[in-house]
């Protein structure tokens, strides 16, 4: 069928013409009053009866996935009274916010005062007269219903059911499209829905649940795939048998706080944190949110289980996540490792010192130094926030910095933030009145709004350093969306709006970036998108962002922060031997922070950081190898800390070591690949390890031992081709064990012996 074929099928409410689409398993098909979504191994079959949008079955692998109360969509519906737009606040109305650093559980936080008084503004307009709209009972409401079926894109199957109300007395001139994609070669339904208000009345939207499927008892069995943490629900989870041998994936494209799924697998907008305002001639879209079905067999191997999820984890899922969500896809060699200022300089960075640090990292065979906050001019000696102009007292010719630091082979990154300084950044005056309201303040620094036309600016800054003095990395940072902002000069008409324009507003400032330059790598941090710390990585982050700084911030092994190694590598209270514990520790913490997102494609997720702190031996090549191995659960990026304390003896071990990752990147791409089905799980204790295999099966097995286990023991890899014949070398030991065939390797006849604490990485070259 053509991709320009469109079938648009209605009588009244009710359908009876016969129509399919079908490519494959994946088909569509209409047949009078009802729809049938066919995805491979997922099946879901929809009825119109009367305008109410039903369920009749949901089934994977012909097996019923629906439970009690499951219904398609369920949405409230307020109107504002008087019938008038919600106006927002001017700067007189509300006061100020005040954010001050501090550390909180050996991480950085924020004290925050004055960030109620906001909750207690009072509008110009109050909600009345709310309508539940929940689909298998909205007849009384909706007139007339289409369904409207088309494939926009080669491989790509689209249906659209229309709702309007039409003359409606209750709520007149309203529709409601609600929209589901299947795509060839994955057992995926997606969908989303939009609202659109052809009426005089001002409405809101304060409860929007997208899917509404309640999964069975026989598939509530649930794994987190992304963490759930301060104030944010997991983005992907698993609803499964106890064995996980079958079940669906449940993905929200909703970004940070404002998103929810339910322990019964409803997904959609939490009511804490989302309503939206739809005035004459508006619409609201929806995130989508999708899911993914998987099934096979639960299996014993000889170290672990090998389940269906976690084997759909690592292969198909994550195409399907770049393919046909759009999480972006990025070249991680561009700039990892990266080596960044914070830890030991914190704002305290010069000229002389980032030169100093740029001549060691390109010696360590660093690909990406950023430097991070302290660079931009200040009014005092304290941290200040705000600009993105450079400091001229720290950086007199900071055209020449840059120069320098790209000159070496060195990616260039620099920090930035939402802060602008009111009295010399130039902000204020080219876009005056978008700063939040109300007044957000760090230090000298005050939040402008990406609810505002700001966004436009701010993209544009961060283009114009790219072209000023070669940046090519963006490290976003600080809290500010989370406190919402009705000024009345900016777009949001209501507080809970605008958590969800401002980041609307950020991930569009992402986009122009992007596009108008494709070789800028962007980064959000937790901070960013949420607080302080945040909230964990989610898949809108990254359909908009190459990659995410997760919490918290770990300084592991680094010892004072904020200090250079040499004010207080002599104080007795800091030993050698609690600072390689500490060092082993963040190691461990990497490797479990990365495991808890584990279905995202793990290259564009980065945790801070790995310690370039030496003191007095407490950076052993051991620990540095073991630093490597750890953040190559997903890519070696980011490390942190004073280089001048590195002996040359560290120096050259990052070299070669980091030298070794570009070579295996090289070869086998090995930073677009994690594999951890049918092996142990991360344990300090224990032995670990995981695989870095492309489609082949070659690649690197990256393997740990903690403090614990046996000295030698059978290593599985399920991830090779059982028929291919690989050669495994040990790449710090040097050398090679043998040929093994692919049966071999599954079934553990590789033997690996390791010292506690030790590990390796193997590489498997197919012979």
């Amino acid at each position: 069928m053509s991709i320009r074929t469109i079938l648009t099928l209605s009588v009244a409410a009710l359908f009876f013409v016969q129509a399919v689409i079908a490519n494959e398993n994946n088909r569509v098909s209409v047949s009078e009053n009802r729809i049938t979504l066919s995805a491979g191994s997922v099946q879901k079959q929809l009825r119109i009866e009367e305008t109410n949008l039903l369920v009749d079955a949901y089934l994977l692998d012909g097996q019923s996935l629906l439970g009690d109360a499951s219904h398609e969509i369920f949405l409230q519906i307020s109107k504002a009274s008087p019938n008038e737009q919600p106006l927002g606040i001017d700067e007189a109305q509300a006061e100020e916010i005040r954010q001050r650093a501090t550390m909180q559980n050996q991480t950085d936080a924020l004290d925050v005062s004055g960030d109620k008084a906001i909750r207690l503004i009072q509008q110009n307009i109050t909600w009345a007269d709310t309508i539940v709209l929940q689909s298998d009972n909205w007849k009384d409401v909706f007139r007339k219903a289409y369904c409207i079926v088309s494939t926009p894109k080669p491989g790509v199957h689209r249906v659209n059911v229309r709702f309007a109300t039409l003359d409606c007395p209750t709520l007149p001139e309203l529709t409601v499209n609600v929209y589901y994609e299947i795509y060839e070669g994955f057992p995926a339904i997606r969908k989303w829905v939009t609202v659109s208000n052809h009426s005089a009345q001002w409405l809101k939207i304060d409860t929007l649940i997208v899917d509404g499927l309640a999964v069975s008892e026989t598939f509530r069995t649930v794994t987190d795939l992304t963490p759930i943490e301060r104030g944010a629900t997991t983005s992907i989870r698993s609803y499964g048998t106890p064995d996980h041998s079958a079940g669906i994936i449940v993905g929200s494209e909703v970004p940070s706080a404002i998103r929810v799924i339910t322990p019964e697998g409803r997904a959609g907008y939490s009511e804490e944190f989302f309503e939206w305002v739809i005035g004459p001639a508006e619409r609201f879209v929806s995130e989508p949110v999708f899911h993914y079905g998987y099934s096979g067999e639960t299996y014993k191997t000889i170290s672990a289980v090998s389940t269906p999820l976690d084997r759909t984890i690592e292969r198909s899922f994550r195409q399907f996540l770049h393919d046909c969500v759009g999480v972006k896809r990025i070249d991680a060699s561009q700039f990892v490792p990266l080596w960044c200022s914070w830890t030991n300089f914190m704002s305290h960075v010069n000229e002389q010192n980032i030169a100093e640090m740029a001549q060691l990292a390109a010696e360590c065979g660093f690909r990406g130094f950023l430097i991070d906050a302290g660079w931009g001019t200040s009014f005092s000696n304290v941290f200040a926030p705000a600009s993105i102009i450079p400091d001229a007292k720290k950086f007199p010719g900071f055209g020449k910095t840059a120069e320098n630091i790209c000159s070496q082979g060195l990616a260039l990154g620099l920090w930035v933030s939402c802060f602008r300084h009111p009295d010399f950044d130039p902000d204020l005056k080219a876009v005056p009145n978008t700063f939040s309201i109300p007044r957000i303040k760090r230090d000298e620094g005050i939040a402008m709004s990406y609810a505002s036309r700001w966004r436009y600016y701010y993209a544009e800054n961060l283009l114009k350093l790219r072209d000023q003095f070669g940046v090519t990395y963006f490290k976003q940072d600080f809290t500010n969306i989370k406190f919402g902002d009705l000024s009345r000069s900016n777009n949001s008409r209501t507080l809970k709006e605008s958590y969800l324009r401002g980041l609307r507003g950020l991930f569009e400032a992402q986009d122009i970036i992007c596009e108008a330059a494709p070789d800028i790598v962007i980064q959000l941090t937790h901070e960013i998108y949420w607080g302080t710390p945040g909230v964990p990585c989610d898949i809108a982050a990254l359909k908009h962002a190459h990659t995410y700084h997760i919490p918290p911030n770990d300084y592991s092994g680094a010892g004072n922060r904020g200090q250079r190694v040499r004010e207080w590598a002599n104080n007795p209270n800091v030993t050698p031997e609690r600072l390689q514990a500490d060092l082993i520790r963040g190691c461990f913490n990497a490797r479990n922070r990365f495991y808890a997102h584990r279905a995202l494609p793990l290259q564009s997720v980065e945790y801070y950081g790995a310690a370039t702190v030496n003191v007095r031996g407490s950076l052993t090549p051991d620990i540095q190898r073991r630093q490597i191995c750890s953040w190559l659960l997903g890519t070696p990026n980011t490390y942190a800390g004073d280089l001048a304390s590195l002996t040359e003896e560290n120096i050259k071990t990052y070299k070669e070591n980091f030298d070794l990752l570009a070579r295996l990147n090289d070869n086998y791409g090995i930073y677009q690949h994690f594999q951890y089905s049918g092996v142990p799980a991360p344990t300090d204790t224990d032995w670990h390890w995981w695989g870095k295999l492309n489609e082949d099966g070659a690649g690197a097995v990256v393997v740990v031992r903690g403090s614990g286990g046996v000295g030698d023991r059978s290593v599985n890899i399920p991830w090779v081709q059982p028929e291919k014949r690989y050669r495994i070398r040990v790449c710090f030991a040097d050398r090679v064990l043998g040929d093994f065939t692919g049966h071999e390797l599954i079934a553990g006849k590789l033997n690996v012996a390791l010292p506690s604490t030790g590990q390796e990485i193997l590489e498997l070259e197919i012979r």
